[in-house]
């Protein structure tokens, strides 16, 4: 496979949404910040975290309050150094009440293929835990698990 840096190729687009969607369903903050320049800016809801530290401390209270959450990201669109994909991620409060969160993001790399920018817009909507469509265990979704197109979602 070719580096995963811009320009992107359709490949490498694909590979680079898999690779953010592997780190993010570790659930490691740090790791995380890793694939995001020192002084990536980030909007996320409300809020607009910059630089690894901020980006770290987001995390850590974002999944400290969504539990066993579970993400799959699709591609979306690409062209140069830029990718879309949207997402949905599955995930219980601290009172059992499950969720299932909708979203697009806007990313724009920097040469060195670390995300600089990365610009998220999610809705949340409640759901049955009987509805829920991701039972793989905690981690890297499995590669024979249904992508949002197959799933219908």
């Amino acid at each position: 496979m070719s580096v995963l840096v811009p320009p992107f190729t359709e490949e490498t687009a694909i590979a680079k949404v898999r690779l953010a969607e592997d780190g993010w369903n570790s659930r490691d903050p740090e790791r995380v910040s890793l694939a995001y320049t020192p002084d990536s800016r980030w909007r996320n809801r409300a809020e607009f975290p910059t630089g690894r530290a901020q980006i770290v401390e987001f995390l850590t209270r974002k999944w400290a309050k969504e539990l066993d959450y579970r993400l799959i990201k699709e591609l979306w669109a690409f062209r140069d150094n830029r990718i879309a994909v949207r997402y949905a991620y599955e995930w219980h409060d601290d009172s059992g009440h499950w969720f299932r969160s909708y979203g697009n993001e806007n990313w724009e790399f920097a040469p060195d293929g670390l995300m600089q920018r990365r610009f998220a817009s999610i809705n949340d909507t409640p759901i049955k835990e009987s509805d829920r469509k991701y039972h793989w265990p905690l981690g890297r979704r499995p590669d024979d698990h249904p992508c949002l197109s197959a799933l219908g979602l």
